[in-house]
């Protein structure tokens, strides 16, 4: 029997987003709806969604993945919103989920940071053409 051997690669995405519409930022199933959309964007495969709606207004939504995970978080009251993607291997981009969900949002500022991971220290690096 052999066993395969992956690679431990991963980009990890995370995005503060200021400035989204609330009644977006308030809707579980819209939110789940959008960030199944991210995931088959940039090629992920969706395993299982996972979304709470809070009271009196907020959600969270995790989309587990394959190659790992999206998830969002917000604050309508406060305009904001807390977006991470996780991937795995080189194949899957998570920066096209998190731009996919930025375009969905329209947020007036966007903050993202991409994390190289599985390859010895984090790093951090600023993605390209990002908004702020």
């Amino acid at each position: 029997m052999t066993q395969e051997v992956y690679s431990t690669y991963g980009r990890h995405v995370a995005v503060d987003t200021w400035g989204a519409d609330f009644n977006m930022l308030n809707d579980a199933k819209f939110l789940e709806e959008m960030m199944v959309k991210a995931a088959e964007k940039c090629g992920a495969t969706v395993l299982s969604v996972q979304s709470k709606q809070f009271e009196p207004q907020g959600a969270t939504v995790l989309v587990l993945l394959s190659e790992s995970h999206i998830s969002i978080h917000t604050y309508p009251e406060k305009g904001f919103a807390a977006l991470d993607c996780y991937t795995c291997g080189e194949t899957v981009d998570p920066q096209i989920a998190m731009d996919y969900m930025i375009s969905v949002l329209k947020p007036e500022k966007a903050y993202p940071k991409m994390l190289k991971r599985g390859e010895g220290p984090i790093v951090v690096v600023e993605p390209v053409g990002a908004m702020k």
